[in-house]
Parts: C-alpha cells; sequence; structure tokens
C-alpha cells in the first residue's frame, strides 16, 4: 500500500476529497512539493485549494499554522479563511502580499531598523505633488495621478530611479503627456527623498524592505521560515517582480509552494503584473505537478463557447502566444447570448436598464444583475438610466461598504449586544437590533437613501441567517465575523444591481452579465496601440464574459449621443461572432422587445418632441449633459401620462423632490400649453 493510500484512511480526510471532480481531486492529493494549477474562469479554484489545505491539515501533513495562502485581495483572503474554517480547519493565515508582509515588517522592525515603523501612505499623490513642486514642475491632479501611476508601475518592476530612463526607453514605454523619462525619473528620485525626510513609506517598500530584511538578516529568515513552511499562491498571473521577489525569500531553498492561476486573466500587466512566472513555473521548479482545470461550473455553453471563441481568435496575435484553456461547460446550454446596437449611449444605458427591471420583475434578484463597462466614466448614464427604471443600484469600486455611516451605527448597535438575550436565535438578535437603525420586514417602495439605507441593513440581516445556517454562529460569532469582514472590506451583499468596470469585476461572478460599449475605442480602449496591450484588452473582454452564469447581453452605441453619426461598430474581437445588422428576425425581435421597454406605448410624440427641445436648450444653458437633467424614459412618460398637476408629475419615474423643485413648474406649463394647443 502506498503511503497516499495509508493517508487517505485517515478519518475525515475521505469526505474532503469525494466532493471533487477528478481534476480538483488531483490538486488536492497534491499536499506536498512544488504545484502549479491552470485554473480556467468557474472552474473551481478556490474550491480545489482550500480542499488540498484541509487534505494536508487532516493528514497530518503539515500543520494549520505553518501555512500561509496569498490572495490579491483582502475579500479573497476573507473568503479562503471563511471556507477554511467551514472545512474545520482554522488557524491558516490568509493574507494578501502586503497583509503579510506589513505584520512581519512591523514586528521585525524595532530589531532590524529600531524605533517604531514608519506610517505607510495610502495614496502617493500628495508626496508626487510635493516633489514635482521641490523641482519646479507645473502639474495638476491628472499629471500627478499619471505620474504617480509611473512612480508605482517603476516600483513594482524593480526598475530604480537611476536605471528607469533607460528602462523606459528600452521598453517603448509612454510617459504622461509632457514629461520625458528623464524629468519622471529625477521626480521619481525625489519621491524618494521625501519619503525618508518624512520617515514614511508606501506600499511597495513594505514588500521590498520586508524582503530585503530577510534576505539580510539569516536570525529573521530563520524565524519567519519556521513559522511558515507551506505557501499558497492565489491569482499567480498577476505576481509582479517584486511580489516574486519577497516569495522566493519566504521560501529560501524550499519547494513547497502551490501557484494558482490563468494566464488569459491577466489583465494588469499595465501595474506590473506579469503571467511570466506562471508560465515558466515549470522551468523555476522543473520537477513541479501541473494541474489543468477546464470543467467550468458557473457558466452556461452558450456562454463558455463565445469566451473560448474569443480567446482563439487572439492566440496568433497574442505577442506571448498563450495557449489559452479551452473550458468545458458543466451547466447547459442554457439561452443564447444577447448582441444589441443601440443608437446612442443615453439609448443603451435606458436600454440597458429596462432589460435588468424586467429580469427583476420575472423573479431575478437585483444583486444577481450586473452591468460591467470598460471605463469608469461610462457609469454616470447608467446610474441615471437606473434611476429612472426605479431600480436600486450598487456601485463597485464607491464608498466601501464598512466605511458608510448607517453600516457603522449598526455595527456598533450590534457589537454593544453582543451578549444579548442568550435565550433568542442569533437572527432574531440581529432583526431587533437593525430595526432601531432603519431596517423593517418590508422594504421600502421608493427608491433613494432610505432604500439604500434598508438594502445595506438587509445585507448584514441575510449575513446572520447565512452565518446561523452554516455554522450555528450565535451573536460573538457574528460579531466577531463583521470586524474581520470590516478589516478586510469583505462586504456581504447588497440587493442592487451592480455598476463596475471590467476590472473591478475580476474574481466575481453574476446570473446575468450586461457588458455595455463593446465597441472600437472602447474595447480594445483606444489608447492600446501596441500588440501586447490589445492582447491584454481581449483578455480583459475574456474576463467580462466570464463573469456571467446564466443570461450574457453585449451592446454598444452607434453613436454618442442622440443624432450623432452612428460611426462606432462593434469590437474587432467579436468579427466573425456579432451578428450581422438586420438579418435575424429574433434580433429584430429582441430590439423591438427592448425598444418597447424602453419607450412604453402611447406616447405622444409632439408633447415628446417639445419636451426634447426643452430639455436641450436648458442642457445647453446649463452646461450639462442633457440626461443629467433628464432621461429619456422619464420623456417618455412624461409623454404617456401627460400630467397638468405638480402631484401627478411626482409620481413619474426619475422625477425625485429635486427635481421636481427644479424643473417641475416648467414641464407642468409644457405639457399644460400642449394640452391647450
Amino acid at each position: 500500500m502506498s503511503p497516499d493510500e495509508k493517508v487517505a484512511k485517515v478519518p475525515g480526510a475521505d469526505q474532503l476529497i469525494d466532493a471533487l471532480d477528478p481534476e480538483q481531486r488531483e490538486v488536492a492529493l497534491a499536499v506536498t512539493g512544488p504545484v502549479c494549477v491552470l485554473a480556467g474562469a468557474g472552474t473551481g479554484k478556490t474550491r480545489a485549494i482550500t480542499h488540498r489545505i484541509a487534505y494536508g491539515v487532516r493528514t497530518g501533513r503539515y500543520a494549520p499554522t505553518s501555512v500561509l495562502a496569498v490572495t490579491f485581495t483582502a475579500r479573497a483572503a476573507s473568503e479562503m479563511r471563511s471556507r477554511l474554517r467551514d472545512l474545520g480547519v482554522p488557524g491558516v493565515q490568509a493574507r494578501t502580499f502586503h497583509s503579510a508582509a506589513m505584520r512581519q515588517l512591523g514586528h521585525f522592525w524595532p530589531k532590524v531598523i529600531g524605533g517604531r515603523p514608519w506610517q505607510v501612505v495610502e495614496h502617493k499623490a500628495q508626496l508626487v505633488a510635493a516633489a514635482a513642486r521641490s523641482l519646479a514642475m507645473s502639474v495638476d491632479r491628472i499629471a500627478v495621478r499619471d505620474l504617480a501611476s509611473q512612480i508605482e508601475w517603476a516600483k513594482v518592476t524593480l526598475v530604480r530611479p537611476d536605471d528607469f530612463a533607460a528602462v523606459v526607453e528600452r521598453q517603448s514605454r509612454e510617459m504622461p503627456a509632457g514629461f520625458s523619462e528623464q524629468t519622471v525619473a529625477r521626480l521619481y528620485s525625489r519621491y524618494e527623498e521625501l519619503k525618508t525626510e518624512r520617515a514614511v513609506m508606501d506600499f511597495e517598500d513594505v514588500l521590498a524592505l520586508t524582503a530585503q530584511m530577510i534576505a539580510d538578516h539569516p536570525d529573521v529568515a530563520k524565524t519567519i521560515r519556521s513559522q511558515y513552511k507551506h505557501f499558497v499562491v492565489d491569482e499567480f498571473q498577476d505576481v509582479s517582480p517584486i511580489q516574486h521577489t519577497l516569495l522566493r525569500q519566504w521560501l529560501g531553498n524550499r519547494q513547497e509552494l502551490c501557484v494558482v492561476g490563468d494566464p488569459s486573466q491577466t489583465i494588469y500587466s499595465f501595474a506590473g503584473a506579469t503571467p511570466s512566472y506562471l508560465m515558466e513555473f515549470k522551468r523555476e521548479y522543473p520537477g513541479a505537478t501541473v494541474v489543468s482545470l477546464v470543467r467550468d461550473y458557473r457558466s452556461t455553453t452558450a456562454i463558455v463557447g463565445l469566451a473560448n471563441s474569443v480567446l482563439e481568435r487572439g492566440r496568433k496575435l497574442d505577442p506571448a502566444r498563450v495557449k489559452p484553456l479551452k473550458l468545458i461547460s458543466q451547466v447547459g446550454r442554457g439561452p443564447a447570448v444577447s448582441f444589441t446596437t443601440y443608437d446612442h449611449d443615453e439609448a443603451e444605458a435606458a436600454g440597458v436598464a429596462a432589460r435588468a427591471r424586467a429580469l427583476i420583475s420575472a423573479g431575478e434578484r437585483p444583486a444577481d444583475i450586473a452591468v460591467l463597462y470598460r471605463t469608469n466614466a461610462q457609469a454616470e448614464a447608467l446610474e441615471q438610466a437606473f434611476q429612472e427604471a426605479g431600480v436600486g443600484v450598487v456601485i463597485r469600486g464607491g464608498e466601501r461598504f464598512f466605511q458608510r455611516k448607517d453600516v457603522r451605527d449598526a455595527t456598533m448597535l450590534l457589537r454593544a449586544n453582543v451578549h444579548h438575550a442568550p435565550d433568542r436565535s442569533m437572527p432574531e438578535v440581529v432583526r431587533d437590533i437593525l430595526g432601531d437603525v432603519g431596517w423593517s420586514a418590508q422594504a421600502p417602495t421608493a427608491q433613494g437613501a432610505a432604500r439604500e439605507r434598508w438594502d445595506a441593513m438587509q445585507a448584514l440581516v441575510e449575513l446572520a441567517d447565512a452565518l446561523a445556517e452554516t455554522r450555528g454562529a450565535d451573536m460573538g460569532a457574528y460579531v466577531q465575523e463583521l470586524q474581520e469582514r470590516a478589516a478586510n472590506q469583505h462586504a456581504p451583499t447588497v440587493d442592487g444591481v451592480t455598476l463596475a468596470s471590467l476590472h473591478a469585476a475580476k474574481g466575481l461572478e453574476w446570473e446575468s452579465v450586461f457588458l455595455i460599449g463593446v465597441s472600437e475605442g472602447l474595447i480594445p480602449i483606444s489608447l492600446a496601440e501596441t500588440d501586447e496591450a490589445i492582447a491584454e484588452e481581449r483578455r480583459l473582454l475574456y474576463v467580462g464574459i466570464t463573469r456571467a452564469k446564466r443570461n450574457l447581453e453585449l451592446s454598444y452605441a452607434k453613436s454618442r449621443r442622440a443624432g450623432g453619426r452612428g460611426t462606432r461598430k462593434s469590437s474587432r474581437f467579436l468579427d466573425g461572432i456579432w451578428p450581422a445588422p438586420d438579418v435575424s428576425p429574433l434580433a429584430k425581435e429582441r430590439r423591438a422587445r427592448t425598444s418597447a421597454l424602453a419607450t412604453g406605448e402611447d406616447v405622444d410624440p409632439q408633447l415628446f418632441e417639445r419636451l426634447r427641445q426643452w430639455r436641450a436648450d436648458l442642457a445647453k444653458e446649463m452646461s450639462k449633459p442633457a440626461f443629467v437633467i433628464l432621461g429619456n424614459i422619464s420623456l417618455v412618460e412624461i409623454a404617456q401620462a401627460r400630467p397638468t398637476t405638480m402631484a401627478e408629475l411626482a409620481r413619474i419615474r426619475g422625477i425625485g423632490p429635486t427635481k421636481l423643485e427644479q424643473f417641475g413648474e416648467s414641464i407642468v406649463a409644457i405639457v399644460v400649453d400642449h394640452l391647450r394647443a
């Protein structure tokens, strides 16, 4: 009998791997030695690696406290710890690179450097601006942001100020407008001097100083390496040179490393990430076990087929010549992927909002729907359109959940009542407490601040229900979970449609996804000019497609504004995939249905035109986009309902108290005058 067969008989070990598919099981059983897991989107990579850790602990191969699992976001780290607890393996350290390094640096700083650790500055902008002023450089807010990005790229790729200009020239890297590589190099050098003068450090310093501390101090290296003997690194395709350097210092000459990644999801090259460490893992560790996960448990066959096609069509154009993993859906065919062309951006936003509202009316939870876009500038029209459609949204990348005042107040109340009513269930107690800060059993019917507050409280209620069901958690465990989530910014799910950029959507999934702006100039973005940049834009589209589980709708607008020239074309990445215009009866029917949802029936066309002209004149006078005043859906409903009083107008979607006060009298006057004519 082999050692693995003997180990498998340890009580509880079999149960950990019985539910895994063959490839996931291979990962879980490979508990020692260098392991590389090539995991496609939706293939259960987190399940595989958490079961691997749990299996290693249960079989006695390693202690939980000797494992360091490294992720790229605090949310992912929190999720991994939660899964490991559910598998009965608490004590494993799951942290981001920065969090793990900061703990080690803070612990050893007094001994190695002396004194208190320097403060970490969260943002470079203030220091970059100060460095620019000291060099008599003229910079505005946008220039400071761009220059800070260049310094950050240099630091994560281990480029020193003295070498900056030469490396930039060799790589043909573009500098911010108006600045030469020599000027940026001087700024970079001055930035480093200012940090030392002010006794502060940035996030890249945390990684670099920790790696240097381990390399220069054998006693520090011995302490850290004796504690952490087994390493797991998620999203390994996004590792940067500075992170790889730290990882090698953690390891020393050992090979107890398991990495997980997908070269086809490399979308952060602009920030210094490189898939080369993942693709060359076998060369770095010749004896490594390599396992590919291709069974997709997230998306339907239709969605997976589109994702595979997008990557395969770009394979010959990718300078890296990466062979993409070909996913195999385990879900079933599902609805066909939808392709829609709109006349202009506002029509696209209104159409998508109407489609989302239709899904919700059909029973879909808002939290199971997302609208994804290439640039954050696209979000403004969407926010307006969803407001007019009466659908709440959650903007990913906006205000953090645990930083909201209503959430902070609720959390304080929950902490104060941690020992409250032991004879009652934890979810009941949570509901009673949150009832004092805006929660009720029934959601408010109107949108706005009250609904947003209720949605936040409802997310806390649903988290209580989930913890009670899965862990039997009491109030103490619930409050502890909240504290941990707040520290890691791992927000519970809020029941609103998610609006997010493609980059912010990485690692997430929804039942239904609307991917907007899929046109030349946006995907790929016009700034992407090199073959490498174009290849990354293709991968970004792939990431967006693979966020969808069942419904996926891609769209673009032919022009930016109503009445504009319709010169936009669908993305080159969809050449041969995007349906030819006006040839599919099904496509015609879908467009007609979308139009009906967006515009309704019995619209007075003359009144609608008068309202549009009034809006256009006012927008010009106020120097604002027309949709900021009122969107087309609101104009259509006004032209349908023909309100002749302020009370009647207030019932129109998109006409809240502010707009009623600003524009109400003018709109009512237009309607009354039109009806008299």
